[in-house]
């Protein structure tokens, strides 16, 4: 899985880390619960809890002390399964908080430490979420399952009559602003088909025409899907603004063709998230049921 799916799973909890208490002494602390034999202090909850309440978490105490015992879980599980996470991939989810931020890294650490909170607080849970993550990967991964019938389908709930085409496509580009649309409106009245569209072009100035090849309507947006089912073989689309100038799209060849490939792309994606994220829930929930925990 890559940071920018466990920067969703870990959300906003990792977001707002400036947080204003005064860190005790570790002389000082005291175990407030044990998780396998390893303690849990009060300052580390004290953090935590001032942590969630800039957040706006507003679970209290006990949900300050719920996720740093399956922090102390996860990071069990990941040395059970011999998974090691390094100090420079903590420093990069670190770096990329910051830079979410719109801050430095040094300023980052900065803030927390005006704000009186150890940076090690907030690596800690850098450290948990990454070792999680890999421990997902290696136990849940191979076990989620997506009935490819549930996403055929779903697909073809999702597909409209203009987006079951196929067409190989030209694109005739009048480079510069969007003050050649006027030219472009003339070439678009004279166009008699694909064949004549580079001979067309030599007439004007600054103008390509690109082989786009083939493309199924739902790799499109809907509007110029729409504007497409419209034309036959031989057409050429509205002139339309974008970055490079007046772009138009001439249709070579169209036939009719469901092909649910790309819908089937996004849904499975979305279906194989929530499928991951279920059992990796319910992994830890075991985990949680069989772990001795000792609260002082």
């Amino acid at each position: 899985m890559k940071f920018a799916d466990l920067r969703r799973a870990t959300g906003a909890i990792l977001i707002g880390a400036v947080l204003a208490m005064s860190t005790a002494g570790a002389a000082m602390a005291a175990t407030v619960v044990t998780v396998n034999g390893e303690p849990i202090t009060d300052v580390q909850v004290d953090q935590r809890l001032r942590l969630f309440t800039m957040e706006g978490n507003q679970t209290g105490r006990a949900g300050a002390q719920k996720q740093l015992i399956d922090e102390a879980i996860q990071m069990q599980e990941a040395k059970r399964l011999g998974i090691n996470v390094s100090n420079a991939q903590v420093d990069d989810a670190l770096l990329q908080i910051a830079r979410n931020m719109q801050l430095s890294r040094d300023k980052l650490l900065d803030l927390l430490q005006q704000g009186g909170i150890n940076s090690t607080t907030l690596q800690d849970r850098l450290r948990a979420a990454i070792a999680w993550n890999g421990v997902a990967e290696t136990a849940v991964m191979s076990q989620v399952q997506i009935s490819e019938l549930d996403l055929d389908q779903q697909a073809a709930a999702k597909v409209q009559d203009f987006q079951n085409f196929d067409y190989i496509l030209k694109e005739v580009i009048f480079v510069g602003g969007g003050g050649r649309s006027a030219q472009a409106n003339k070439y678009r009245a004279s166009f008699a088909g694909c064949d004549s569209a580079v001979d067309l072009s030599l007439a004007y100035n600054d103008v390509a025409v690109v082989d786009v090849g083939r493309r199924h309507a739902t790799q499109m947006p809907d509007a110029l899907a729409k504007e497409l089912a419209g034309l036959n073989v031989g057409g050429i689309s509205k002139p339309r603004v974008v970055e490079t100038g007046v772009s138009m799209l001439a249709v070579c060849e169209k036939v009719q063709a469901e092909d649910l490939t790309f819908v089937k792309g996004g849904l499975r994606e979305e279906a194989g998230g929530a499928a991951y994220e279920e059992q990796a829930a319910a992994y830890l929930e075991r985990l949680r049921a069989q772990a001795k925990i000792i609260y002082n």
